[in-house]
């Protein structure tokens, strides 16, 4: 590379920064938040013995995991539009990313749900326990643990999907090295740098994951 391309790199370093951390982290946060409860809601109704609450979820998730995420981003910002419906854009991702999140950790917390014994349901509800509370205290922080690793998953997934949004003209990281690029048409140079923000995230995510599976391990029961 040469001293204007280094110019370049060096210049956009920060702009990229700071699209990371007020854009990017954010819509992966808070997306990533509201898609947990939305699955664990999913992944209770799917689990529930009302029938037509079962069938809801399970039409919710196959219809998330049976078309593309940039599809449902459009849709949410493209589309609702022509229902009078307009969101703007950072909204509209964390709807989109939410909805996708929710659909496919459903799964996810359904699996950790089942892994528990019944057992232990029995076994709580004998004591007095109710649905809620067996729920919360017991099932709940024994299907973290179990869940932890494919969730770890979804989010470092997400983190990377954030780059879409720039689709929608969110100015997360992907659309800055875009823009600054675009002059120069120098795009090698400033791709090269958000996948290096991209990887440094997904390494502490990684790190982090591991420090909570330990920490989980105390709810396990052996």
């Amino acid at each position: 590379m040469d001293a204007s391309t280094w110019d370049l790199i060096w210049r956009n370093l920060w702009p990229m920064l700071q699209a990371t951390v007020t854009q990017t982290l954010p819509l992966t946060a808070i997306s990533f938040v509201i898609g947990l409860v939305l699955a664990l809601f999913v992944a209770l109704a799917r689990i529930s013995k009302i029938r037509p609450l079962s069938l809801l979820a399970r039409g919710y998730i196959s219809v998330i995991r049976g078309t593309p995420l940039l599809v449902q981003l459009f849709i949410v910002f493209y589309a609702l539009p022509q229902l009078n419906v307009v969101i703007d854009p950072f909204p509209a991702a964390v709807i989109a990313f939410s909805l996708n999140v929710g659909g496919y950790a459903a799964e996810v917390v359904r699996a950790a749900i089942l892994s528990i014994p019944k057992g232990q349901w029995e076994a709580a509800q004998t004591i007095g326990m109710g649905y809620s509370t067996t729920l919360q205290r017991i099932i709940l922080p024994q299907a973290a643990r179990t869940a932890v690793p494919p969730l770890s998953n979804t989010l470092i997934s997400l983190v990377k999907d954030t780059s879409l949004a720039s689709t929608i003209l969110v100015t997360e990281l992907l659309r800055v090295a875009q823009l600054a690029a675009a002059p120069t048409f120098d795009f090698f140079a400033l791709y090269g740098v958000a996948a290096v923000y991209y990887w440094v995230i997904c390494v502490v995510l990684s790190f982090g994951q591991i420090r909570l599976e330990t920490r989980l391990e105390r709810y396990v029961a052996r």
